[in-house]
């Protein structure tokens, strides 16, 4: 089952690079009395996920932190070592943003947002989405229909969903 706004996220094991290698981040620990932004991308170094989907949360972080918003976070199927490199090759990390990877995509599979397009070599990746969570409950959810758009999973498409 998909997940919805009211949802509180499952906990999940996300990886991360540390000082000594690939950490775990728990998501339960993680968004436990925060606001956080956390926003899914069908795979690192990707199209519309480089050109599009992270510069508009680097574009919008600031009008983020305004919010209230504590972290913003970016989920992939990749391992932790690709999403380190493709925070920096981005800009991302410089921004602010956090990069983790659901390298098993069992954090995207309990949520219901796994998909799989064999014709461009992505298997059990994540759909593209964005999603606003207070204390671990999902308050806002945008997710697109097209993997290949980033429009009301956009850091802007977010920001405007916030305010409404």
């Amino acid at each position: 089952m998909t997940i919805s706004v009211g949802d509180k996220l499952p906990n999940a094991t996300l990886l991360t690079m540390g000082a000594d290698g690939p950490e775990g981040v728990e998501l339960a620990t993680l968004t436990k009395g925060r606001k956080i932004v956390l926003f899914a991308v069908p795979g690192a170094y990707t199209g519309t996920c480089t050109t599009a989907h992270v510069p508009s949360f680097i574009r919008t972080k600031a009008d983020f932190d305004k919010k209230g918003v504590d972290e913003v976070i970016c989920v992939s199927v990749n391992d932790p070592f690709v999403m380190q490199a493709w925070g920096e090759s981005t800009g991302a990390a410089k921004a602010g943003i956090t990069m983790l990877a659901d390298a098993e995509g069992a954090f995207t599979k309990a949520i219901g947002m796994a998909f799989t397009a064999p014709p461009v070599g992505l298997i059990n990746r994540s759909q593209r989405f964005a999603m606003y969570v207070e204390d671990g409950v999902v308050k806002v959810l945008n997710a697109e229909d097209n993997p290949g758009m980033c429009e009301t999973s956009a850091g802007e498409g977010l920001l405007v969903d916030m305010s409404a």
